[in-house]
């Protein structure tokens, strides 16, 4: 089967009884210029050996087929029990295809997402930002891949690469940019999907940067220190910090070197850990 032809991708679901499942969000890519530009994102360099690729939500297999091959070995985790149970069998059982059937959250809450060079993947609509969210907030970000290129939603690539003073800058957007270099690719019109989603879908590639040298400890101050200031998103961050911080600053408007001193200043302080 051509899974980047449309018609094909119909017959097969049609002949096989199989329904694409909105809450799991299948909908799957079927253009090959943005599968292309997507594994061309997404690709890591390594050296000697083959990259070892996680993929979140591989469905019928269409990102899976290019990486494998590309000379990838490939980490597929899949929630459907019908799709996980076929994909294997339907790329011709490559030695250099795992295929982990369940959902990717508990996986990477597990530790399980550790060993990747890159992560590369068409994220389900419902809870790919907390699959993302999940990796590049982690305390010891070293473990999370270094290079992660995923497809989503426009509007939540738009808040993960936002930067300060932009209306849709917001606590994805801050957590993501705290390590990683974010931006949007492409964008990818709705019409690149079957079934045809209501909203389009940009590319997003995350690259990991140095460290900004926090510690463990001063990186839980930063997440809850900007969790509340987003929360209160309309107020100054002197008056949500009474006596703490004193700034006429808006979350928003903060770049994340601001967040991360500001971070190390309050750490120690009531309400922000010891």
């Amino acid at each position: 089967m051509n899974l980047t032809s449309p018609s094909q991708v119909k017959s097969w679901c049609i002949e096989n009884g199989f329904h694409p499942n909105r809450v799991l969000g299948q909908n799957f890519l079927v253009d090959r210029n943005a599968l292309t530009d997507i594994v061309d994102a997404g690709w890591p360099h390594v050296e000697g050996r083959a990259p070892r690729i996680l993929e979140v939500g591989p469905g019928l297999g269409v990102l899976t087929e290019e990486l494998l091959a590309r000379g990838a070995e490939v980490t597929a985790v899949e929630k459907d029990p019908v799709l996980a149970a076929r994909l294997s069998e339907a790329l011709g059982a490559p030695s250099a295809l795992a295929v982990v059937p369940g959902d990717a959250l508990d996986f990477v809450k597990e530790g399980r997402a550790d060993s990747f060079d890159a992560m590369v993947s068409n994220l389900p609509y419902q809870a790919g930002t907390r699959i993302l969210l999940e990796l590049v907030s982690r305390i010891d970000v070293s473990t999370a891949p270094a290079l992660m290129t995923v497809l989503v939603q426009t509007e939540v690539g738009e808040r993960l690469a936002a930067g300060p003073g932009s209306k849709t800058r917001g606590l994805a957007g801050v957590w993501a940019q705290l390590d990683y270099d974010v931006e949007i690719v492409r964008e990818v019109a709705a019409s690149c999907f079957w079934p045809r989603p209501q909203i389009g879908s940009a590319v997003v590639r995350l690259v990991r940067r140095e460290d900004p040298g926090l510690t463990r400890e001063e990186r839980r101050t930063f997440r809850a220190l900007t969790k509340k200031s987003f929360e209160h998103r309309r107020k100054q961050l002197g008056s949500i910090f009474k006596g703490v911080i004193q700034s006429t600053a808006r979350a928003e408007e903060l770049e994340n070197e601001d967040w991360a001193a500001l971070a190390k200043a309050v750490h120690g302080q009531p309400g922000f850990g010891g």
